[in-house]
């Protein structure tokens, strides 16, 4: 099998199992395939593709900030540096959360409308896709359930990476120092996350036997990877993964995550059906964890940003 292993997901079998499970170990990405989510796939990478080519004021109608954390940024950190994108942000369209704090741009007729169906299916799958990797941990239906994620609380992002920097040099004077990278490298806090990303390339992971590998663009498939939460739940014996996209030198990229996170009051430990041996974390809530990464989007604490390992066991 690749080392990114394409997993269909209408027909797992013992072979492609073993190849998630020994992919979950080492750097925490696989491709799914068998999804059935081709046109909406499709119809939510035009509207993407729309949103970023509108003119500035429809962007800066949506600009988000920390008192205002969805829609539209350009100017994120990772690792006390800038990312080489412009994003646009929303969580869960028919919940109160949403409904309350998404910003829709006015001007896109049927954006808004594409987004919210969007949601709904990668929810759906996100569920899914988490007991297709508790199979492959051998653990009873009913772990995913009572461990699992919860649309309320998960997001989706609309990322463009261009080819240079994209904040006008007039206004660059009082932001952090560029990365050397188009995103640098970091784990994503949830459960795991489910990735459009176009056919430029760039995604990378890092692998414990091989180093940096391409996540490689295959058409009709979408990207997985594990998260934070549940590495914490496995105690380490799946992988979050790490991963970065390397600067774009010839054309912009896009991509679309949906980030599939645990619920507002969860408590992320080690649980006893998924886990080898003895505890390596100590209990935290998804509600303080997913707040110390949010401040660390908007300004340099001076530190580097919060990780599990932060909640260790020493």
């Amino acid at each position: 099998m690749d080392a990114v292993p394409t997993i269909d997901i209408s027909r797992p079998d013992a072979t492609s199992l073993d190849a998630l499970d020994a992919a979950c170990r080492d750097h925490g990405f696989f491709l799914l395939e068998g999804h059935e989510q081709g046109d909406l796939i499709e119809r939510t990478w035009d509207e993407t593709r729309r949103f970023f080519a509108a003119p500035s004021q429809v962007k800066e109608s949506v600009r988000r900030s920390k008192d205002r954390p969805l829609g539209y940024y350009d100017r994120e950190l990772t690792k006390r540096l800038r990312d080489c994108k412009e994003v646009f942000d929303y969580m869960e369209p028919e919940g109160a959360v949403g409904r309350q704090r998404n910003r829709w741009p006015e001007d896109l007729a049927g954006f808004r409308e594409t987004q919210c169906e969007f949601f709904a299916a990668f929810s759906s799958l996100a569920a899914d896709v988490l007991q297709l990797v508790h199979s492959a941990l051998g653990a009873a239906p009913d772990v995913a359930e009572k461990h699992g994620g919860a649309a309320r609380t998960s997001s989706v992002r609309l990322n463009h990476y261009p080819v240079g920097d994209p904040v006008g040099e007039d206004e660059r004077s009082e932001l952090a120092k560029l990365g050397g990278v188009a995103l640098g490298h970091h784990t994503d806090p949830g459960v795991l996350t489910l990735l459009l990303q176009d056919d430029v390339g760039g995604l990378q992971a890092h692998s414990r036997e091989s180093g940096w590998i391409d996540v490689p663009p295959r058409p009709g498939t979408i990207v997985v990877n594990l998260a934070d939460s549940l590495q914490v739940r496995t105690n380490d014996r799946y992988r979050a993964a790490v991963h970065r996209v390397v600067p774009m030198t010839e054309r912009s990229r896009y991509s679309i995550p949906y980030f599939y996170n645990p619920d507002v009051d969860a408590v992320i430990e080690p649980v006893e059906a998924l886990c080898e041996g003895s505890p390596r974390y100590r209990p935290f809530t998804w509600r303080e964890f997913i707040q110390a990464r949010i401040d660390d989007n908007y300004a340099d604490l001076g530190v580097e940003d919060t990780q599990a390992s932060h909640f260790r066991i020493a």
